[in-house]
């Protein structure tokens, strides 16, 4: 045994000190085409990430990773031996805070095969969350967790390209966990065990599952406050009153998870997603007193909300638009893209029995509301589903569909930047575009002020002043998402 490994160990040899002589000096060097350490973007339309209007003919001056300046053109002053670039018909807005993103996908499915399992998007995810323009994401919920932590670990070392992860922990689920790979808890101990182990091991944030009991929900909480972490949940077994008056911080999805208002509801105990869908389609008035009372309770507790319209969206029949779908077929491998493509017909095949319509309508008014009464609404993708989201295109799907729920294009931007960056507790380092913040931009042709679907035309994504060409890191995942 010892010699077939030594044996292997040398046929791998020439092939490494090959692949080390052609590798470049900087990994990261075939994707950027910006790295003046001194950038003035010029004629720019800039959208500021605040929600105000956007402001026209502006120059932003990068100087070393951090904004320098940002002002109107025709009095910029732009420092000597900066790099220029002429951005006239361009909009730049800040860098996308992603905060319900994965690094998992779907794997497709087999009649002979019935276990639901995930495999690792390693560096594609990554590579396309930055492309799409997410400068910092959320892993909301991990599977391979000492994998998410080593990912995070090459880019923030610069071995591999991607946005700056605040990485999750595992799933905190309790009996009914409906993935193999998921660790079911045994109660309130093992629930602060996990916690406490998994922080020491680098965890940032937590995420607690449809089927966790009260009890556990609770301790985690405690022990998540206790590291000076944060918890967010999609929930099942507890209700969205319950869990902010544990002292949960975020809640994910919106009411269209919350069981509180179904009518068969245990205390404790998840029902299941049909039944509550069916209920909520067809009998829940969102203008009733107990809507607006747990609205008003998730203001009180200071319980943000994260918005995930785009995964509930592919439920419905015949959306996302094929048009956005195409897009996503040049990284997909092949098997997973017919996948989708035969998922998304039976989709459409029952069309007229589908609730998504309706619930889709009703989940966009809840965020409205809870965004008017002065919650702080956040966003992010869900790449998951069937496999139809794919990460940071669905981040960009999912700023158009909070256009279409009735936040202006300038609103969805401040939903997708400052909000999370406040939750983050970073918002004097990123989520708008002022002096002295990070230089984390996005470069988009087109104007998304006034055609919210101009964020699909990313050409440069700064992360920390470096520029890097969307479409190149794109090309690299080419027929490889769903596999790596």
């Amino acid at each position: 045994m010892h010699k077939l490994c030594l044996l292997a160990a040398c046929l791998l040899l020439p092939f490494s000190v090959a692949f080390a002589q052609s590798a470049p000096a900087n990994p990261l060097a075939p994707y950027i085409s910006v790295s003046a350490p001194v950038v003035a973007l010029t004629h720019v339309e800039v959208i500021d990430g605040t929600g105000t209007a956007p402001v026209a003919d502006q120059t932003i001056v990068l100087d070393h990773g951090a904004i320098a300046s940002v002002g109107p053109s025709a009095s910029a002053q732009v420092p000597s031996g900066a790099q220029v670039l002429d951005l006239r018909g361009h909009a730049v807005y800040p860098g996308l805070v992603g905060m319900h993103e994965h690094l998992f996908y779907t794997e497709p499915g087999s009649a002979a095969l019935h276990a639901f399992a995930t495999g690792e998007l390693i560096e594609t995810a990554p590579r396309l969350y930055l492309a799409a323009g997410v400068t910092t994401a959320r892993t909301t919920g991990s599977i391979e967790t000492y994998t998410d932590l080593r990912m995070k670990q090459a880019i923030d070392s610069g071995a591999s390209p991607g946005p700056d992860f605040d990485i999750t922990g595992p799933y905190l689920e309790g009996p009914g966990a409906f993935s193999i790979q998921m660790h079911v808890l045994s109660g309130a101990a093992d629930a602060t065990r996990l916690v406490n182990y998994w922080a020491r091991e680098g965890a940032t944030s937590w995420k607690a599952y449809m089927d966790i009991t009260p009890a556990e929900l609770r301790a985690a909480i405690d022990a998540a406050h206790a590291h000076g972490q944060k918890l967010t949940g999609h929930l099942c077994s507890v209700g969205f009153t319950e869990a902010a008056n544990m002292g949960i911080d975020n809640l994910e999805h919106g009411i269209l998870v919350d069981t509180e208002f179904y009518s068969g509801k245990k205390p404790g105990v998840c029902p299941g997603q049909r039944p509550v869908e069916q209920e909520m389609a067809t009998k829940l008035d969102m203008n009733s007193l107990p809507v607006k009372a747990m609205i008003h309770t998730l203001v009180a507790h200071h319980v943000a909300v994260t918005s995930t319209l785009a995964i509930f969206e592919s439920f419905a029949p015949n959306l996302p638009p094929m048009t956005f779908m195409e897009r996503e077929q040049g990284p997909m491998f092949s098997e997973a893209w017919s996948g989708v493509l035969q998922t998304r017909a039976q989709i459409a095949e029952h069309a007229n029995k589908s609730l998504w319509p309706v619930l889709l309508k009703k989940e966009m008014q809840f965020e409205r509301e809870f965004a008017a009464a002065g919650g702080l609404l956040m966003a992010g993708c869900d790449p998951t589903g069937y496999g139809a989201i794919l990460p940071g295109f669905g981040d960009q799907r999912n700023l158009e569909l909070l256009v279409q729920a009735g936040f202006t294009p300038s609103q969805a931007i401040e939903i997708y930047t400052q909000n999370a960056a406040k939750y983050l507790g970073r918002e004097n380092r990123i989520g708008t575009i002022a002096p002295g913040k990070q230089a984390d931009l996005v470069v988009v042709t087109g104007d998304p002020a006034k055609d919210i679907s101009a964020v699909e035309q990313v050409d440069l994504v700064f992360k920390k002043g470096v520029g890097y060409d969307s479409q190149k890191l794109i090309d690299s995942t080419r027929g490889m998402v769903g596999i790596r």
